[in-house]
């Protein structure tokens, strides 16, 4: 056993299913086991074992998790990908058995290798035959979570599903002023003009917003109307891929087009005012006055309103529309369902049991697990109807959203390394977002998504070194120019020569030298 100074060292260093078998087959040990684990997420803050989900589980395979959870008040840090917590539960060298969090994946892949955290990829093979089933199945997914060296030292929570985000638009205002609904960035934007100058809602008021976004990196998404790219993956202002390579969507011409035209937007009134400031309550206030036009945002939330809002909102439709065609006649979704999250769990290096433990993460890939971490207790929140976990009525009809009732009773914890089944959101999204699904479907609007990289120490340095720094530049010459303090064609050149004073080129190559070990040369 590791000591424990080791961690304070490390700190200053820098579904699978199957046939139905007899009862107790899921039991993994014979007298009950407590592990301690330390969950850090902020929906929430530390593990509870009181949740029904836990005392299931425990049931189930005699193993009992015991909160051990260290600064539960956490708050992630965007830029690193690493919690306070975290550093705070290595410093103290109070590492638990299992450790779960969100934005896990960096922290372990780069202690993992230096020992705070056990490696699972004899463990898997040996000890857990239904993750080992899923990562066979898919590869991309075990080359994804590998650390540098080749080993696995966490499972990820892994969501189910294609779709995520999508344009959303007032039909009901478009059919109030004689409109189509707009297939190109051009028909788009006069849609948007006359959202703002022909009194859509009727009021004889000139206070429509066009487009409105509760999250502001969803207007940076637009820029995809002009051929540019604002992310690579569903983690907002990330790396892409282009055939086979990384880049990053700021320093890209299609970029500058589409934050020129996006400048424009906003000092033309087509764009919300407050849309960097206004923040998460934006949808719900902009729709319930009736004043907001478009938006970029989730299907199953966005489409809700079309319910919630139908007596306060007369003739009320907000419903998905198919990605305007760009400059080019491209029509794409730069947003879907990442297939892995960096959120999941890991075994600290002070777990006494870890083959115990590895069958306890494999547990939540079985058939009785994944339902169980997907829907909740069976008579609780869903009975089984012809063979399929089906919520009840009075779970979906009480007026508290899902995802918050689930997280309540210790389902859909991203922090537990489990997959995801898509059929949970499928039965509480109404009409109109699946019949958006289905558009969306039909056209084969989704693009693939860059997956992450897991750095070496030398190319770690690197992207610690210049990553933040540059990407906050980014970010701050992004807004200005949107909100008109500066011109994005006059400043191009100097903001490119900037970025690599600053180390973007060395950063650029640090990534594609892991990305091209991890993956190969598959663009």
């Amino acid at each position: 056993m590791r000591n424990l100074k080791l961690a304070s060292v490390l700190l200053a260093g820098t579904a699978i299913t199957g046939p139905a078998l007899a009862d107790g087959h899921l039991r993994i040990v014979d007298e009950p086991l407590e592990l301690t684990v330390q969950m850090n997420h902020a929906r929430y803050p530390r593990y509870e074992e009181s949740w029904p989900v836990e005392k299931i589980a425990s049931e189930l395979t005699g193993i009992h998790l015991k909160d051990a959870t260290v600064g539960a008040n956490t708050r992630t840090d965007e830029n690193t990908g690493k919690t306070e917590a975290l550093n705070l539960m290595l410093a103290t060298g109070n590492v638990p058995d299992i450790v779960g969090s969100s934005r896990l994946k960096d922290f372990v892949n780069q202690y993992g290798p230096e020992g705070a955290f056990i490696g699972l990829n004899d463990l898997i093979e040996e000890h857990a035959p239904n993750l080992k089933a899923y990562l066979d199945e898919r590869p991309e997914i075990r080359a994804a979570i590998q650390a540098a060296n080749g080993e696995m030292y966490y499972i990820p929570y892994l969501p189910d599903g294609k779709y995520g985000r999508a344009y959303f638009i007032r039909y009901d205002w478009l059919d109030a002023l004689g409109l189509e609904v707009p297939q190109t960035v051009e028909e788009f934007e006069q849609v948007l003009i006359a959202f703002r100058d022909n009194d859509p809602n009727g009021n004889g008021l000139k206070d429509e917003i066009p487009y409105f976004a509760r999250q502001w990196p969803e207007l940076i998404r637009l820029v995809t109307l002009w051929d540019g790219r604002s992310s690579g993956s569903d983690t907002y202002h990330d790396f892409y891929v282009d055939n086979g390579a990384l880049k990053h969507p700021y320093a890209g011409e299609g970029y500058r087009e589409g934050i020129k035209n996006l400048a424009r937007w906003y000092a033309e009134g087509l764009v919300d005012a407050e849309v960097f400031t206004r923040g998460s309550s934006a949808r719900e206030y902009l729709l319930s006055e009736n004043i907001g036009g478009a938006t970029h945002d989730w299907f199953a939330s966005t489409a809700g309103y079309n319910d919630s809002l139908a007596e306060k909102v007369p003739g009320f439709q907000f419903k998905a529309m198919a990605p305007p065609a760009s400059i080019s006649g491209k029509r794409i979704e730069e947003h879907r369902r990442i297939p892995i999250k960096p959120d999941g769990w890991a075994i600290g290096y002070t777990n006494e049991h870890p083959v115990e433990t590895i069958k306890y993460f494999d547990f939540w890939f079985t058939e009785e697990g994944r339902r169980l971490a997907n829907f909740g207790v069976e008579g609780q929140q869903y009975t089984m109807v012809d063979g399929k976990p089906t919520f009840t009525e009075e779970f979906l009809t009480n007026g508290k959203p899902v995802n918050n009732q689930l997280y309540e009773v210790g389902a859909q914890l991203q922090s537990r390394g489990y997959f995801q089944d898509y059929a949970y959101e499928e039965q509480w999204s109404n009409k109109y977002a699946l019949e958006g699904i289905a558009l969306y479907d039909e056209g084969d609007y989704l693009i693939d998504q860059f997956l992450g990289v897991a750095l070496n120490a030398d190319e770690q340095k690197v992207y610690d070194k210049y990553w933040e720094s540059i990407r906050t530049y980014m970010l701050e010459r992004q807004q200005g120019w949107v909100l008109g303090n500066g011109d994005v064609e006059a400043d191009w050149d100097e903001y490119i020569a900037t970025l690599d004073k600053m180390g973007y080129q060395d950063v650029l190559e640090a990534m594609n030298s892991a990305y091209k070990r991890q993956y190969g040369s598959k663009g």
